[in-house]
């Protein structure tokens, strides 16, 4: 007579239990772990985008704007969760025309967070570099408080630098 090989059913109910107990453990610590590294993602984008319109504004010896938009075509809206574009500010109205050059575009944020800026509904680079019309800060809030706010801060010299006034009110 051949022996069969494979499980009982009491293994497969001890594995079961296992990954289980596993799970229980560990997919916490994962929801946690997706959160912090959104808030990361949009916070370092936010950053990103903010550089690459200052040296933009430098390059082309132009204004240029990068303002809360709700529709990724025009500055919209106050919500910086909506989204935001960026583009080159020719003829110097603050609002996104015909003929002027979009740069980039952001879409809305994941996750529902929240983006609160005091530095208003956009921040415009002169042909300098420099923001001094738009000095403030960003917070990045999502549903779990203020002990996991990311803030940044613009100065008048358009640098952008971590910290600053934390509250998504």
């Amino acid at each position: 007579m051949k022996k069969k090989s494979g499980f009982t059913l009491l293994e497969l109910l001890i594995a079961v239990a296992l990954v289980g107990i596993v799970m229980a453990f560990g997919l916490p610590s994962m929801t946690e772990f997706i959160k912090n590294d959104r808030l990361t993602t949009q916070i370092n984008t936010l950053v990103g985008h903010l550089a690459y319109a200052r040296s933009e504004a430098v390059l082309r010896h132009q204004p240029v704007i990068v303002c809360a938009s709700d529709n990724q075509a025009s500055c919209s809206s106050g919500n910086w969760a909506d989204g935001w574009i960026i583009f080159v500010d020719t003829d110097n109205n603050g609002d996104f025309s015909a003929g002027e050059v979009m740069l980039r575009v952001q879409q809305p944020l994941a996750g529902g967070n929240t983006l609160v800026s005091t530095a208003g509904n956009s921040v415009v680079y002169d042909d300098r570099g420099f923001a001094p019309n738009s000095i403030g800060s960003f917070s990045l809030c999502d549903d779990r408080g203020p002990a996991h706010i990311k803030a940044i801060t613009i100065s008048n010299t358009g640098r952008v630098r971590k910290g600053g006034s934390a509250s998504c009110v």
